[in-house]
């Protein structure tokens, strides 16, 4: 993997792939001190929530689940002093379908928090990840 990060101005950085995708990762605050992008801490949730989350869309798609929607929301608390790293994170699947499997769920859960997610995988080693699910039937 080659990504490479171009200084924009000010706290502005655009980041691109060897494929020619890009992403802004951007700290500056405008006049009313609403942040103008993601910081990196959010992108790396969202890295997160989106490796874990091909991960689960997938394995219940192979079990046959009649998924209609997911949603993924990654929660983090930070300790305050800096470096800021997280203290704890939580994430939690929606799951969205016509008969839902729990276990089913909650296996594809466990098969990528332990075996097939790499950013949550490196992420475990320093942070404890928690997660729960729901299930909203059709």
């Amino acid at each position: 993997m080659d990504i490479k990060l171009d200084w924009q101005e000010g706290l502005s950085f655009t980041a691109s792939n060897e494929f020619g995708h890009s992403v802004v990762i951007n700290n500056d605050r405008d006049e009313k001190g609403k942040k103008k992008g993601f910081s990196p801490t959010e992108l790396t949730a969202i890295s997160m929530g989106g490796c874990t989350g091909l991960d689960v869309i997938s394995i219940l798609q192979k079990k046959r689940q009649d998924v209609h929607d997911l949603e993924i929301k990654v929660h983090t608390e930070r300790v305050k002093e800096h470096p800021r790293v997280w203290s704890s994170v939580e994430i939690t699947y929606v799951v969205t379908g016509k008969n839902i499997d729990p276990a089913a769920v909650e296996r594809s859960i466990q098969l990528s928090m332990d075996n097939y997610c790499a950013v949550q995988n490196m992420l475990k080693q320093a942070v404890e990840i928690k997660s729960r699910f729901e299930i909203i039937e059709v």
